[in-house]
């Protein structure tokens, strides 16, 4: 009796080993994984699970550099099968590990944004900007600064949030900017009095506008999108752009090699990568990146200077972002 109770167990633990291993292979979940903002992820998963019902579909949330590194670190055995919004940079880092998207149609993009590889498609075009809440710079009789220069008066000690470029797509992009404007060392001797102000080097590149809602800081370096967005909310925010332009980074979405034989994963990705994103171009990211398709968004700023982001490779980020020890 114990003999067959032993064997019994041996049975479902290899049973389980089993399961374990094909994981996600064997059934009909999908799991994604996004650097997005609350708001668009609920988008996309309300929207999926719409469109496939029958599917188990999961979000989930982490930092573009979280993102990679849980990726690399993963491999083939990666237990994401989709990579939603992630930044070219990072796609570029963990691009070992993303499947060539073979059949899928890349001419309906604008030329210049699809990547050699063929390993991701174009998502938005993010657009970086100056923030402020009117209201915490009233209260607090603060200027409204016109430069890069005035957010270093210690008016705005712990009043100022950025994202951290060692973590954020978004943040990387005002380091790469100034760099390129600049000159290295200038931008890093720039950074390192900014941090003075600085109330917090947030994780991801949400954060500052986050902070800003809550009146936490009355400035904040963040994405133009989201501005946007809490403006048409009904936020007191104000969006302003200084002299060297706006900084911008890709966003792409990528098929893990190891969900790459599952017919349901490149379904449902077609579908994100195609019909959602243009939703989501509509929605909140207008900047063109379709070539027949040029979305307008009430309050959007137009006409928009954006900077000098030449440089913008994987090698160039991990050198740059090894130099970075502000957060």
């Amino acid at each position: 009796m114990i003999k067959k109770a032993l064997t019994t167990i041996m049975l479902l633990a290899l049973l389980c080993s089993m399961l374990t291993a094909c994981g996600k292979k064997a059934d009909n979940s999908i799991v994604i994984w996004t650097s997005g903002e609350d708001y668009r992820n609920e988008f996309y998963l309300t929207s999926l699970q719409e469109k496939f019902p029958d599917y188990d579909i999961t979000l989930e949330y982490m930092s573009s550099s979280e993102i990679a590194a849980k990726v690399i670190e993963e491999g083939e055995n990666c237990s994401c099968d989709i990579i939603l919004s992630e930044e070219y940079g990072y796609l570029e880092m963990c691009s070992d590990n993303l499947v060539e998207l073979e059949g899928f149609d890349f001419s309906i993009f604008l030329d210049d944004l699809v990547p050699e590889s063929h390993k991701y498609t174009p998502e938005v075009k993010n657009g970086g900007c100056i923030i402020i809440n009117n209201k915490v710079i009233e209260e607090n009789n603060l200027p409204v600064p016109e430069s890069y220069e005035d957010l270093l008066d210690p008016v705005y000690k712990n009043l100022i949030s950025m994202p951290s470029p060692a973590s954020s797509g978004t943040g990387y992009m005002f380091l790469r900017q100034l760099t390129n404007e600049w000159g290295e060392d200038e931008a890093f001797a720039y950074f390192e009095k900014l941090t003075d102000n600085i109330l917090q080097y947030t994780s991801s590149g949400s954060g500052p506008v986050n902070a800003l809602i809550q009146e936490e800081v009355a400035v904040g370096l963040g994405m133009t999108s989201q501005a946007v967005t809490e403006i048409n909310d009904g936020v007191d925010l104000s969006i302003l752009f200084f002299e060297e332009g706006s900084p911008f980074s890709m966003y792409g979405n990528a098929i893990l090699k190891g969900s790459a034989d599952r017919e349901i994963v490149r379904e449902v990705f077609d579908y994100l990568a195609v019909d959602l994103v243009k939703a989501d171009n509509e929605l909140f990211f207008p900047d063109q990146i379709f070539k027949d398709f040029a979305p307008e968004i009430e309050g959007y700023p137009t006409n928009i200077h954006y900077g000098n982001m030449k440089n913008d490779t994987r090698t160039e980020k991990e050198r740059l972002l090894a130099k970075w020890t502000f957060s």
